[in-house]
């Protein structure tokens, strides 16, 4: 009985903290979640990088380079807004998270394909391809805590210095770079066992963090949601007259 006591009070406690989060840490956290999913060329940019680094990464069979490229991957952002967006009913937001999140994935998995033909000679399958094609259900558990994991931390500043951990554990890069090679060597297996691995990551991240912005009760947040939108499309339309302007100019130039 005394057991049972203990398990229900440490239940309500878990969930109390989850409920007890600062509305100005929740503003915030919304707000930098929004600007760091946003589909602009840092994004892309960074993302493409990443999934180079990872696929010489696998093609080197580096463990110590594959880490590094998840360092610098910023994929994890539009899945966690995506959530965010399911949680907020905001249709928007869900838009703009699936397009960032599919076009990431397409320049990805392509700068993993062109790079493979260029660089990989000979035998392809090291043990990092393989640890990436062979998808199991402790994945997906690890995919659900990493998703609680980043979604508390996001709106607890003091936890920040976390992220780049949690985005190590939950491994998004590592499987879009071997679906690029396996594409590239014709290799289906690799590809079918590299695009299960990636799905189970994502569906394991939206359904944990959906359940954890539920239980931080961000629907009410709808205002500063469509706020910070605004303030980030307003920023990619400046950049773009900006990049505009410099074709022009040099175009002029030549």
């Amino acid at each position: 009985m005394r057991n049972l006591y203990d398990i229900i009070f440490y239940n309500m406690t878990f969930i109390s903290h989850f409920r007890a989060v600062e509305e100005d840490d929740k503003a915030k956290a919304i707000k930098k979640l929004i600007s760091d999913s946003t589909p602009s060329f840092d994004f892309f940019l960074m993302a493409t990088l990443a999934i180079l680094m990872a696929t010489f990464g696998m093609l080197l069979d580096s463990p110590a380079v594959v880490i590094g490229s998840m360092l610098i991957a910023p994929i994890l952002h539009p899945i966690l807004s995506l959530s965010l967006g399911i949680s907020l009913s905001n249709y928007k937001i869900i838009g703009r998270s699936f397009y960032t999140l599919v076009k990431s994935i397409i320049i990805g998995v392509g700068s993993a394909i062109v790079a493979t033909l260029f660089f990989s000679n000979g035998e392809y399958v090291t043990g990092e391809i393989i640890s990436r094609t062979e998808p199991d259900l402790l994945f997906f558990a690890v995919a659900v805590v990493s998703g609680i994991a980043v979604s508390y931390a996001l709106v607890k500043p003091n936890l920040s210095e976390t992220l780049p951990g949690i985005a190590v554990s939950v491994a998004l890069i590592p499987p879009l770079s071997v679906v690029g090679i396996g594409i590239a060597k014709v290799n289906w297996e690799v590809v079918a066992g590299a695009s299960v691995l990636f799905l189970i990551n994502v569906i394991g991240i939206v359904f944990a963090s959906m359940v954890s912005f539920s239980l931080m009760n961000v629907s009410g947040k709808h205002k500063i949601a469509q706020g910070a939108i605004k303030i980030e499309d307003q920023k990619m339309k400046k950049e773009e007259e900006k990049m505009e302007k410099l074709i022009t100019k040099d175009s002029l130039d030549i």
